[in-house]
């Protein structure tokens, strides 16, 4: 279905999280990839809901709780607080978020599970399981430990080997332990309650064909049809912190049979609060449409039981259950020593969520494939495309407008043919949106931008604008300019709402995706004001020291840094030779052939002069010290040599975003420059 076609009802779920702990960055993958999407199609004009909770039964919560002196419910409340935090900080924005501890969930569960038993889907037997004689409780496999059975590694948990790999009951283990307590497990029989599973073997199988899952997922999936599922034990022993079992007495839903009504139960508290109808989207004969967005381990919950269960509920079952891979950092998993285990609010301290983000959109596809997050790759990616690129269109362009025509955009358009290139990509970027193919959409809208910069710095505007015969013909190409940034920002808006914010009040004009997105023309602008930073890799280390675990520290010298007052030039007080570094030390540095755009004199600076440099990607701002030498107008044009990957320094007078070279004595400074035939951007090696 074309995504401006008819307008569509949908309704958007992510996994719960489970309320024991913080959100790291291998959970936002999902909300990310999901708040995107949702942005994507509220954007397009379809009515969307997003909805998520979280997940907060279970026995380790309980036993946090009592770890921590305090009651279930003040644990799940404050990491639901928490949550909620770091969701915010990053931009995802739901319709309503809950929890699975609520009055809603507890009716659905109830409802839905009478319904099983009452369709005949609901089996008892009684089981043999160990027990903990002194927190007299249940054990699950994994509060068992002991001796494998085959090879003889210590401890290891009651279901499997990570040596040998082999898997085994947790009666098998050698000289098993309770986890919790250190007691020795007895065998103790109880009741349990189970869900029929294998009666909807062929519903299954149908359903599993029909397109609700990728193919590759079905495939997967498929391996339980063929060796024959098994009936799904949905009850706990108490003591358990979840909701009882209506007709049981002492017996607790599993924390899997509620988790996915949660998304139910905080949808009907959405309805309750709104005029939203309920049963519009649950229903069986439902026309709206339904998404799961998960991680691939926990497929089989949302692609099996959980069909099933609405099948013999008599509700509605999910349109499509949208998967993803895992995260890695770096390549590898992600480590609590490498400083690679990162949680939100760590990143949140470092560095703007926007950068993650976008990052994750770049990589992101509808496949279940797993996503690295590179962190060299991170910063030269967002660097490069979104202020290289993107706000460099606006920051190139804006002056021109608003200096000398009153921020009074164009009457026409001045490169037909650039502009219909840039809107008839919206139909192709909306598909990819659509399909969860962020990637490729991020690829194509780049490409976009990279072809409005080449037109830009061909026309030369900084140079045109010299020539008052010329201002009619700056206007038309900074008109463009503004103008294909004003499409690429509609196009970066699910992914970039923050700085779509920031774009609305610069263009004066609210950034919507209509079918057709028509030019601003004979329109006013506001004064740009910069939208995004670079990346500072030292906040991105600063970031992964802040993640590591804590380990001991490491004596070395003291050692004293000068301050320099001009962080764009150092001239050296004495002739001396500095301190020797190595070939890798200076290998990092990367020296690049800029032209200096434009220079003008810095009001309430001695010796400061302001550099726009264009280094063939993308132009930088460079505060230099090197008023002394040089008047403005003659630097204009000129090449010179700058340090391109310096951490951008806040000055009192703006942002400096690298450092230009020049030798200095006591007779005055020298600006570097190439030989005749360097271009801007060539790399100097």
């Amino acid at each position: 279905m074309s995504s401006h076609d008819t307008k569509r009802r949908i309704l958007v779920t992510s996994a719960l999280p489970y309320a024991n702990g913080a959100i790291h960055l291998g959970h936002l993958v999902e909300y990310i990839q999901t708040d995107i999407w949702v942005r994507f199609q509220k954007l397009r004009g379809h009515e969307c809901y997003y909805v998520c909770a979280d997940d907060a039964h279970g026995t380790a919560i309980m036993l946090k709780a009592e770890e921590l002196g305090i009651s279930p419910e003040q644990q799940i409340e404050r990491v639901n607080a928490e949550h909620r935090a770091d969701f915010s900080r990053f931009l995802i924005e739901f319709d309503n978020y809950h929890s699975t501890h609520s009055p809603e969930n507890r009716e659905l569960s109830e409802h839905i599970y009478l319904r099983l038993r009452d369709n005949g889907h609901i089996a008892t037997r009684e089981i043999n399981q160990l027990y903990d004689p002194e927190k007299q409780l249940f054990l699950a496999d994994r509060y068992v430990v002991g001796t494998c059975p085959r090879c003889k590694a210590e401890g290891q948990y009651g279901d499997n080997c990570e040596v040998c790999g082999a898997t085994y009951s947790p009666s098998e283990l050698i000289d098993p332990k309770s986890a919790i307590s250190g007691a020795t497990p007895v065998e103790k029989s109880s009741t349990h309650y189970f869900f029929t599973l294998p009666d909807f073997s062929d519903f299954l199988s149908q359903w599993l064909s029909d397109g609700h899952v990728a193919p590759e997922v079905a495939n997967k999936l498929r391996e339980w049809l063929d060796v024959g599922l098994k009936e799904w034990d949905i009850s706990r022993d108490a003591p358990y912190f979840g909701f009882e079992i209506p007709d049981a007495p002492g017996k607790y839903f599993y924390v899997w049979l509620d988790a996915p009504i949660g998304y139910m139960a905080s949808f009907k508290n959405l309805c309750e609060r709104t005029d939203i109808t309920f049963d519009d989207f649950w229903q069986r004969d439902s026309t709206a449409e339904l998404y799961h967005f998960i991680g691939k381990d926990i497929v089989n919950f949302h692609a099996l039981f959980w069909p099933a269960m609405l099948e013999s509920a008599g509700y509605r079952t999910p349109t499509k259950i949208c998967v993803h891979g895992f995260l890695t950092v770096n390549g590898k998993k992600m480590s609590k020593s490498r400083g690679t285990f990162i949680n939100a609010g760590t990143y949140l301290e470092h560095l703007d969520p926007e950068y993650l983000r976008y990052y994750f959109a770049g990589k992101l596809s509808s496949g279940v494939e797993d996503l690295d997050l590179n962190l060299e790759d991170f910063v030269q990616r967002v660097n490069s495309d979104l202020v290289g690129k993107v706000v460099n269109i606006a920051s190139r362009c804006a002056k021109f407008i608003t200096r000398d025509h009153d921020g009074l955009l164009d009457e026409t358009i001045a490169e037909p043919a650039l502009w219909e290139q840039t809107v008839a990509g919206g139909e192709s970027i909306a598909a990819l949106y659509e399909n969860r193919d962020f990637g490729k959409a991020m690829r194509e809208i780049m490409a976009l931008a990279d072809a409005a910069n080449e037109y830009i710095a061909a026309k030369e505007p900084w140079k045109l604008s010299k020539d008052p015969d010329k201002a009619a013909e700056v206007r038309g190409i900074c008109s463009l300019g503004i103008n294909i940034f004003r499409a690429l920002c509609i196009y970066l808006k699910p992914v970039l709402p923050a700085v779509a914010v920031q774009a609305e009040a610069f263009l004066n004009d609210p950034l919507h995706w209509d079918a057709t997105i028509e030019p601003l023309l004979g329109h006013t602008i506001e004064t740009f004001k910069p939208m995004m930073q670079r990346v500072d890799k030292d906040k991105v280390d600063s970031m992964i020291n802040a993640s590591k675990e804590e380990a001991p520290a490491i004596n070395s010298p003291s050692t004293e840094t000068a301050t320099i007052e001009n962080p764009a030039i150092d001239v050296p007080a004495i002739e001396s030779i500095a301190a020797e570094i190595n070939f890798d030390d200076f290998m990092k540095v990367d020296l690049r052939v800029a032209k200096i755009v434009s220079a003008t004199a810095v009001e309430g600076a001695d010796k400061l002069l302001q550099l726009t440099l264009d280094i063939g990607s993308e132009t930088r701002n460079v505060f230099s010290g090197i008023k002394s030498s040089y008047k403005p107008e003659d630097l204009e044009g000129r090449l010179t040599v700058m340090v391109a990957n310096l951490a951008p320094r806040k000055m009192r007078f703006g942002l400096s975003e690298g450092m230009v070279l020049a030798a200095g004595d006591d007779e005055g400074i020298y600006l570097l420059s190439p030989d005749s035939g360097a271009q801007p951007g060539q790399r100097i090696t």
